[in-house]
């Protein structure tokens, strides 16, 4: 599944548990408030119990896929978990997603979330004409 629009990426986000998700995108939008890519893939990776339920190993693969194009590589690659030796994201993508499984974090609601989603979309689309 590839998703085209922010608002098919909310649909999923809606069907989803993500509660969590927001909780570690909060956490990450204190520790890191200009690294929207890191923020919004901190809160895509709630989608993949949705895209597939029941397949805990290709959750996150299925999650990366959908939002590749929409949101980029750098998104693509931080959901699904693929380490870059250049720099910590991905370590401190992983801190955030435990500290928020324990964390009483008031993360806000998933509306507050489609701005920045928007802007990211925005970004990779400029950018990917460019290229």
């Amino acid at each position: 599944m590839e998703l085209r629009s922010v608002e098919e990426l909310m649909d999923l986000l809606y069907a989803g548990r993500h509660q969590h998700a927001l909780r570690t995108a909060a956490l990450l939008r204190r520790s890191r408030p200009a690294d929207k890519e890191l923020q919004v893939a901190a809160l895509v990776r709630g989608i993949g119990p949705v895209l597939r339920p029941g397949d805990e190993a290709a959750r996150a693969r299925s999650a990366a896929e959908a939002v590749r194009s929409l949101l980029g590589e750098r998104v693509f690659r931080l959901v699904r978990g693929e380490p870059d030796p250049a720099d910590d994201d991905l370590l401190r993508l992983r801190q955030a997603d435990e500290e928020g499984r324990t964390a009483g974090v008031d993360a806000g609601v998933l509306e507050d979330w489609r701005t920045v989603l928007e802007l990211v979309a925005a970004r990779h689309a400029r950018l990917g004409a460019v290229d």
